[in-house]
């Protein structure tokens, strides 16, 4: 067993000897990835922290912030802090990234939902109904009418206003009712 920089033995390989590499990368695709200087940063990052907790000596701290500016891929950066508690570890774009739950405060609040439209339909039936009262005019019918076409525009497209469709309707209706009864009454010689 050879010695790294920073003193940790790694097996060595022939073939790495020739290069002259004191890390041993990872084969996965994600380490064979080239690294981005963000990436190299959030490594050193990760030294500091070790180095100021008393983790690594300053030759260790050194030999390793050297090594990792110099580091090309993934796997190069994840060998520097693999014997190092750390944080977020250095990960590629796109790997799976763990889930945790929030440390501080609430979780946030979902998006508000906008809300639903209300029914033109069921505003003209209300209209129509307020209309016919005082004079029991032909609004009744058309209240009735457009009351009922919003009733149904209301089921099918989950539009709001079925509260002002339902008092058009029950307006329409009584306007209507008021009209029936004076012809009846009319028609009997009562209002002679």
């Amino acid at each position: 067993m050879a010695e790294q920089p920073w003193g940790q033995p790694y097996p060595v390989r022939p073939q790495q000897q020739s290069y002259g590499q004191p890390w041993q990368p990872a084969h996965t695709p994600q380490s064979a990835m080239r690294a981005s200087h963000t990436d190299r940063d959030r490594t050193v990052d990760v030294l500091k922290a070790a180095f100021a907790e008393g983790r690594l000596s300053r030759e260790e701290y050194g030999q390793r912030f050297d090594a990792a500016y110099k580091a090309q891929t993934y796997g190069q950066l994840a060998q520097l802090v693999a014997d190092l508690p750390a944080g977020p570890m250095v990960a590629p774009f796109g790997a799976a990234v763990p889930v945790l739950p929030p440390a501080f405060g609430p979780a946030p609040l979902p998006m508000p939902v906008p809300p639903r439209p209300v029914n033109g339909m069921a505003i003209t039936s209300l209209a129509l109904g307020v209309l016919s009262l005082p004079t029991l005019g032909a609004a009744g019918l058309g209240a009735v009418i457009t009351g009922h076409i919003a009733k149904a525009q209301i089921r099918a497209r989950g539009d709001e206003g079925a509260g002002p469709a339902t008092i058009g309707l029950v307006l329409g209706w009584l306007s209507l009712g008021g009209w029936v009864l004076l012809f009846l009454l009319a028609g009997f010689g009562v209002l002679d």
